[in-house]
């Protein structure tokens, strides 16, 4: 862990300056609207070490692959989400010595995200290298309430007598620090400027996105004095002498578009309409708008925890990072593993939305949220039948990619893009998920089936027939717990696919009862032929292959794991952690540890599908195992720990998931926040804790209170309901606060509200 932010219910800060973690605080304090968002940048020239990052949401570049040897099957391209035009500049100079944190004496130093109200405050005092001194307070936000929009406040205070000279300015010559090639992506498309107006605009090599990105600034409420553009870049300047104890106050207004939304004919002007948009608001009134936005959030999203501050600050940064990445406004976009907060990973779509991100916003956001995220997939089915093309399966057989921008795969480690399939279950029940949380089965007829279809063909066509086991078995895959790669019997991807080719079972049978004439329709269209591949599809299901160590209940990871020397986490030493850091590949491939369990995955999803004792026994074995370097591994096992009552050891994982990126546990922040795996801190309170399930329509819930914790409670949203869970010491409390009556399951008892 690496701790040195204060501990807060609403807000982080960083109370003094950290040079060796700025990078980490530049994530951590990232600011976003989905549309696009920011690294927290000073807006003043910074030297020391940081990374610039301004993002886009679905502007990408496809980077060429570049691997020591080609395999068939790889993807031509890693896809980049870029680093955008930087609109935060501005710089100051102060009797000509340029202000910069990494060149001046900081005194005094104060940053802090505001997550009730989306604002990103910052404070400090400097004394620069002409021995004057200066104190700046800046605020600045993405307003959430007209997501084309930023604004920046940002004033100077003289200390002695000094002329100081400040630009802003709008950068479009930016690079990704994450290159294959280190190319640089964007083209200059025009910059101009006078002293009411300036605009940027560039676009993407190969892809053609075009981005443009205007801005008005205000110096204590006067124009600008001069403005000039050259390629790529755009300032408005102003001077003015200041006493001692004299402010000046810049105030600047940033209209931000790209082609996504509008033609290259529009799009100037929309960024410009946009800047003058927010600029006639004011900065103030902006800002309340924005929070007023963020106070709709907050009323059926925020998950209050008493007399646990560290818990409570954990998960609602978790939730605020959560609600700036994605709003379920555009069908087209999606959530990326890190979101607006860094540049590693590549892609804006992982498994993880379906597996993780999904309960989220089905349970905090109206349901048309979580409908987007399933038709985003629906619209890019025809790119999952390309890519098992490319991997040589074939009659409309679908493999969704492990990383994707527009559908296509764009993962280029083979272990994963080839092995790492169970990323097509995820999928598969994130639609099962929807339409038991929502009750809309009309889906699975409209968009479903056709999804469904195409992953149980994939599956059908993956697994062969072992005459030396008599069952069906899968060869050659890579589990969620990626420190085992290429493994045969894999008991979580199994398992995944003998459940969708059950489910698929159970589609065909509704739509032919349902909706008789779309069957008809959709069997024609995909060319299926129910009889032939149905009785395969339940040959599978019968016979498939599921290892087990023989006398116990305990799901064999996969095939051969009993071999390796059982050792335990405890076992190793503090210098050897986290391995992924400290030891080569080879070693990890050979020891048992694992970095998630894949069964206990697998036993979350269909928990129902086992006994109490069953899961208990299955976590005790793989818990000790795992070494939880993946974000998204601790808040599965608070889930089950929980829901066999071992509650201490479900309280120490909920603040490893919870304060995964607050306190650093993998020493990763630097490089961006663990976004997808947020949702399952949400999860870890309300599923694990809270003990909710859906189960035949019915809400289920069995709550239990950590011992650190005096109370905690939840809203959730469930077929035009919404429902407020209060857990305490002395009793459980469930109110119906919109919607028409329901039953729902209590600690084992029906109450109707």
């Amino acid at each position: 862990m690496i701790k040195y932010l204060l501990e807060d219910e609403w807000k982080v800060i960083e109370d003094r300056f950290h040079p060796q973690y700025q990078r980490s605080s530049e994530s951590i304090f990232s600011i976003g609207n989905g549309r696009f968002g920011q690294r927290a940048n000073f807006e003043e020239t910074y030297s020391g070490d940081h990374l610039q990052g301004s993002y886009i949401a679905g502007v990408y570049y496809p980077d060429k692959t570049r691997v020591g040897w080609w395999k068939n099957g790889y993807p031509e391209y890693f896809a980049k989400v870029l680093n955008s035009i930087n609109w935060i500049g501005i710089r100051v100079f102060v009797d000509e010595i340029e202000l910069d944190l990494n060149t001046c004496e900081v005194l005094s130093f104060w940053r802090e995200l505001d997550m009730k109200s989306g604002m990103l405050h910052r404070s400090f005092e400097v004394k620069l290298s002409n021995g004057k001194r200066i104190a700046v307070k800046a605020s600045r936000f993405c307003s959430m309430s007209d997501d084309e929009t930023a604004a920046i406040s940002y004033r100077v205070t003289a200390k002695e007598s000094a002329q100081l000279r400040v630009q802003s300015y709008l950068n479009g010559d930016v690079a990704n620090e994450d290159t294959n090639w280190d190319e640089r992506f964007w083209l200059d498309r025009g910059a101009q400027a006078d002293t009411r107006l300036a605009s940027v605009a560039v676009e993407t090599k190969k892809t053609g996105f075009l981005v443009a990105a205007s801005m008005i600034t205000r110096f204590n409420g006067e124009l600008p004095q001069d403005a000039s553009s050259r390629g790529f870049f755009a300032e408005q300047t102003y001077s003015k002498h200041l006493e001692a104890g004299e402010e000046l106050h810049v105030e600047k207004f940033v209209g931000i578009v790209n082609s996504l939304n509008y033609t290259e004919t529009e799009l100037l002007s929309a960024s410009q309409t946009s800047a003058k948009r927010i600029s006639e608001i004011g900065f103030e009134s902006a800002r309340e708008f924005h929070g007023q936005f963020w106070d709709k959030i907050w009323a059926n999203g925020d998950i209050k925890i008493e007399g646990d501050i560290p818990a409570q600050q954990g998960i609602r940064f978790n939730i605020f990072h959560l609600n700036q990445t994605y709003t379920g406004e555009d069908a087209r976009l999606n959530i990326g593993p890190k979101g607006f907060t860094g540049e590693k990973y590549g892609g804006s779509t992982y498994w993880d939305t379906e597996a993780y991100c999904l309960p989220f916003y089905l349970n905090t956001h109206p349901s048309d949220v979580g409908r987007q995220l399933l038709v985003y997939r629906y619209n890019q089915l025809g790119k999952a039948i390309e890519n098992a093309e490319k991997l040589g399966f074939s009659g409309g057989a679908a493999l969704y990619p492990m990383v994707t921008m527009n559908g296509e795969e764009c993962h280029n480690e083979w272990e994963i893009t080839f092995e790492e399939i169970h990323r097509n279950g995820a999928i598969a029940f994130g639609i099962y998920n929807y339409i038991r949380h929502t009750g809309d089965r009309k889906y699975m007829a409209e968009y479903g089936f056709d999804v469904m279809l195409g992953i149980c063909r994939f599956w059908a066509q993956r697994v062969n027939w072992s005459a030396e086991k008599n069952a069906y078995v899968m060869l050659g895959v890579t589990g969620p717990n990626e420190y085992e790669n290429n493994v045969n019997n894999n008991w979580y991807t199994n398992y995944l696919a003998k459940w969708c080719l059950t489910y698929g079972l159970k589609s065909i049978i509704f739509l032919k009862e349902t909706y008789p004439q779309l069957y008809s329709e959709k069997t024609e269209k995909w060319s299926f032929n129910e009889a032939e591949e149905t009785s395969k599809w339940a040959e599978i299901i019968e016979s498939i292959y599921l290892p087990q160590v023989e006398g116990t209940n305990i799901r064999l990871q996969q095939d051969g794991y009993l071999d390796k020397d059982q050792l335990l986490v405890s076992d190793l030493k503090d210098s050897d952690r986290p391995i992924n850091q400290k030891w080569s590949w080879d070693r990890i491939l050979r020891s048992p540890y694992i970095k998630q369990a894949d069964v206990l995955q697998g036993i979350y999803l269909f928990e129902h599908h086992f006994d109490l004792e069953t899961i208990r026994d299955n976590f005790e074995f793989y818990e000790p195992r795992t070494v939880h370097e993946s974000s998204l591994s601790p808040c599965v096992h608070v889930i089950l720990a929980a829901k066999i009552g071992e509650l201490d050891k479900a309280y120490e994982l909920y603040l490893r998931t919870a304060r995964l990126d607050l306190d650093d546990y993998n020493h990763e922040a630097y490089q961006g926040l663990h976004i997808t795996a947020m949702a399952g801190t949400w999860m870890s309170v309300v599923e694990g804790f809270g003990g909710l399930r859906f189960r035949d329509g019915l809400i289920k819930l069995s709550p239990v209170l950590p011992k650190a914790w005096k109370a905690y409670s939840f809203r959730i949203s469930f077929r035009e309901r919404t429902l407020l869970v209060e857990v305490s010491q002395d009793e459980t409390k469930v109110s119906l606060e919109t919607g028409e009556s329901l039953e729902i399951e209590l600690n084992g008892q029906l109450i109707r509200l």
